[in-house]
């Protein structure tokens, strides 16, 4: 599902966006899609102009370059241990680690920034491809679009060309008011649809003579295909075949369903109460020939029944009311789960109590590491291989970002199942019902698609243990003969009363005939296709095969990934910047995410040393953020209400960050006394600016000229050296010219609270030009922290594990637990996952928290 954000915007104004274009063309499944932005600086003096898309995690890029005075800077595929070595320095010091990061669930974020001379444009172009997977019976293109700023062109352009035929298309954008509805043009013939959305200058702004813009969403085309003959579709085309195989009216499988619920201490709340929600329906969903079993688990586990039962109302009623009483405690021993149900599967074969043509799989949920029992993940991978033998599916949901994702993955792969992550969230209860839909309704089981081995060379995955309801399966291969008139094509499965065969040919098209308007292809498509396929099948089997094929696929994977220009887990894309008066930039790297580079908080150890995200909030809570990781450290600060912090000092930059705290109205009940930031000082010594930040007002001075503005209005304040913007009572971005930005957010409480009062939160949005010599409670992680985490061990609490950390020269113990960051989602904020350092960061910040205390608010001292 291709998913792009298309942001370019610059770090100060007079920046014009003149163009931007998104060019999405899919010819039988594949995606080609091209953003290309241009922008003008219209200053006197050099500016800074970002380029940022947000492109799906299963898509590949296969270009980037940059055209900045008749010049043309592109991007090179390298094997990525190739280019890091090469590019050392650049990886040592972080600079190559911004140009893709992890974004939200379904997106990678690529972004690239560059200076450009007064006067001159920049034209950033980035391509990539990817197949589009057919689920829930339809194809989805969705489009994030984000220019931040009115755009003099604006053009979303989608070409679709389906040999078997368009059986319907719909086509709209969440951020489409009825005004720009009549944009939205859509004509579908009976093989291709054309689809574009161009608003003039006038049309994006949100009201009339205002410089804001409408478009800010997503663009979102859905469709799907005729499916008339049951072979389903096979194109031949220069030397290469793809095979798409999704047959119609076939009758549901009954399935044999084993639930596995992680019930340990760390699924407590939302988790285990959205899990419940979600098992409730599901178990509603189930039809009367379907036969399930729940097993709940922490340390140990509890069967609803010791045996499958069948989805009577009766049986089902009471599996709900198991459910509802599903309470999380202990610790997690995933392997004994995992047998039991295996063995209760197992038995239920050899009874012959279901239908023989039935499908037998389980669905496990967790949201963590085994710790208890057999906690080896190697070790745990081969008993439950070694259980299944093939005889079954495993499907795994992580539930968050803590849970051990590559190792759901790969068991999942090795049992002919799949793994997905389910995000924290308020739609996780969708989430879990999703998933169950997508495999609950298998057609066909053990599919065989076979080809005359003389004439196919390289085939893709040919044989798959389920096809579900509304899902497709994809077959491509190179051809020895490019001239075929007979290819015969078979597919042979199981379907729920009969065996299901179904025999046809084929042969190949000529490419003018079969694609005669040009504008609907892109080149040799077949052949990328099939590549693209081919890669994903041995990237596959690099997690699951044995170590002689996992080196022969990752070798093979490698050297077609260099052929396509690919950027997949294996190979980076270099991208050279041009000189600046400082001389040569460091090379920036762009590498391709995985699920699996999640941060791991297991018994493997953890290495950082990279550019990190800053903030302080709350009690005071400090919380130091790896991008694209999802993973923080976090520590408090304890002093009296009044004391004065220094939180970013740079020398050499100009730049000072003071914070002073304060207290609640009194001392609670409880004896104890909260303190928080509630007033902050910030300089630029070089620009002349200071600003004083307190929960009622904002005071800027520069030049000796002074403007006051107060939390209870909307406001901005542009200059030569300073932008401000106040949102009201919620917050203050601050971006100081060719420096550093910053945001303080306004937390407002109740005024008839007897305990606390209104206070701030800092936090940095951009550090990347301060100096080395950067420090503070906050500035001296700016530049990265390297730390090892290990030994994770049961803490006081069950959901809260400790574990031991080194860092700094220090082996401390850490304690598992959740931030609450809200620069986000200022009301509300999010749940960070981090590993909590005790005594007031003793050990992770360098010295005493005493050291800086500070005797002014605008001191160094």
């Amino acid at each position: 599902m291709p998913e792009i954000n298309v942001s370019c915007h610059a770090s100060f104004s007079k920046i014009i966006k003149t163009s931007v274009k998104v060019d999405c063309k899919v010819t039988s499944r594949f995606a080609h899609t091209v953003i290309t932005s241009i922008a003008l600086n219209k200053a006197n003096i050099s500016r800074e102009i970002f380029f940022e898309v947000d492109l799906p995690k299963t898509a590949f890029i296969t270009n980037f370059s940059m055209e900045i005075e008749g010049q043309t800077y592109v991007g090179n595929v390298k094997e990525k241990e190739k280019a890091k070595k090469q590019y050392e320095k650049a990886v040592s010091t972080g600079q190559t680690a911004g140009l893709v990061k992890a974004s939200g669930r379904k997106m990678e974020k690529f972004s690239v920034s560059v200076n450009i001379a007064p006067n001159s444009n920049v034209t950033f172009i980035m391509t990539h491809e990817e197949m589009l997977k057919r689920k829930l019976g339809q194809y989805e293109i969705v489009t994030r679009v984000k220019p931040k700023q009115l755009v003099q062109q604006f053009e979303i352009v989608a070409d679709i060309y389906e040999p078997q035929g368009i059986a319907f298309l719909d086509a709209y954008g969440t951020f489409i008011t009825n005004d720009l509805l009549p944009l939205v043009e859509k004509t579908v013939t009976d093989k291709k649809a054309h689809i574009s959305f161009s608003p003039t200058l006038d049309q994006q702004r949100k009201c009339p003579g205002c410089d804001g813009t409408l478009i800010d969403g997503d663009f979102i085309i859905k469709y799907d295909v005729e499916r008339t003959v049951t072979i389903g579709d096979v194109q031949i085309v220069n030397g290469y075949f793809v095979h798409f195989f999704a047959p119609s009216d076939l009758p549901r499988v009954p399935i044999n369903v084993m639930f596995v619920i992680d019930r340990s201490g760390s699924m407590m709340g939302n988790k285990i109460s959205q899990t419940r929600e979600a098992m409730l329906t599901i178990l509603d969903d189930l039809h009367e020939d379907d036969y399930f079993g729940i097993i709940v688990f922490d340390s140990t586990i509890l069967e609803w029944k010791d045996s499958l039962t069948k989805a009577t109302k009766e049986n089902v009623i009471q599996a709900k009311t198991f459910v509802s009483r599903i309470n999380p405690s202990g610790m997690t021993n995933i392997n004994y789960a995992l047998m039991e149900s295996v063995k209760m599967l197992k038995k239920e074969r050899q009874d012959r109590k279901q239908s023989e043509r039935s499908v037998s799989m389980i669905i496990l949920l967790t949201d963590g590491m085994p710790n208890v029992g057999e906690s080896s993940v190697d070790k745990i991978q081969e008993n439950v291989r070694n259980a299944i033998r093939g005889n079954m599916s495993l499907f795994c949901l992580g539930f968050g970002d803590d849970v051990e994702y590559s190792f759901l993955d790969v068991m999942a792969r090795q049992n002919k199942g799949l793994a997905r992550r389910i995000y924290e969230g308020s739609d996780a209860t969708l989430q879990l019902q999703g998933f169950y839909k997508e495999v609950s309704t298998p057609l066909l089981s053990e599919v065989d698609l076979r080809y005359p081995d003389d004439l196919v060379n390289s085939l893709t995955t040919s044989h798959y243990k389920q096809l579900f309801n509304g899902s497709e399966i994809v077959v491509a291969g190179r051809l020895s003969d490019n001239s075929l008139d007979n290819f015969p094509v078979e597919v042979f499965a199981q379907a729920f009363e009969e065996d299901f065969s179904v025999k046809s040919q084929a042969s190949a098209q000529d490419w003018d005939l079969l694609y005669p308007e040009q504008e609907y292809i892109f080149g040799d498509f077949t052949e990328r296709l099939w590549a693209y396929l081919t890669i994903q099948d041995l990237l596959s089997k690099r997690e699951t095969g044995t170590e002689e094929e996992k080196a022969n696929a990752t070798a093979q994977a490698l050297e077609m990934s260099l052929r396509y220009n690919f950027v997949t887990p294996l190979t980076s894309m270099v991208v050279t910047k041009p000189e600046t008066e400082k001389g040569p930039e460091d090379p920036l790297i762009a590498d391709k995410l995985t699920e699996g580079t999640r941060p791991n908080h297991g018994s493997v150890p953890v290495h950082h040393n990279q550019r990190t995200y800053m903030s302080m909030d709350g009690d005071p809570h400090f919380i130091i953020e790896f991008p694209g990781r999802e993973d923080a450290l976090c520590f408090n600060i304890d002093d009296k209400p009044g004391t004065i912090f220094s939180l970013v000092r740079d020398p050499l930059g100009g730049v000072l960050v003071n914070g002073q705290t304060i207290g609640d109205k009194k001392v609670a009940p409880n004896g104890k006394m909260n303190t928080y930031f509630g007033r902050l000082g910030i300089v630029h010594q070089a620009l002349g600016v200071r600003l004083e930040v307190t929960t009622q007002d904002i005071t800027v001075s520069q030049d000796g000229k002074q403007a006051k503005f107060y939390w209870s209005d909307t406001a901005s304040l542009k200059g030569a050296n300073v932008d401000l913007e106040v949102t009201k009572d919620r917050s203050l971005t601050v971006t100081l010219r060719d420096s550093v930005r910053f945001l303080v957010i306004l937390h407002k409480v109740w005024k008839q609270h007897p305990y606390h009062q209104d206070y701030l939160g800092f936090y940095t949005l951009d550090s990347h030009l301060l100096s080395p010599s950067v420090h503070g409670l906050l500035g001296q992680f700016y530049h990265g922290v390297q730390f090892e985490v290990r030994d994770l061990r049961p803490g006081e609490e069950p959901e809260k594990p400790d574990a031991t950390m080194l860092v700094k020269g220090h082996e401390l113990t850490v304690t598992r637990g959740w931030q609450r960051d809200f620069h986000s989602h200022i009301r509300k904020g999010d749940l960070v996952p981090c590993w909590f350092i005790h005594s007031n960061g003793n050990g992770l910040i360098d010295g005493n928290h005493t050291d800086y205390i500070m005797s002014g608010l605008f001191k160094t001292v």
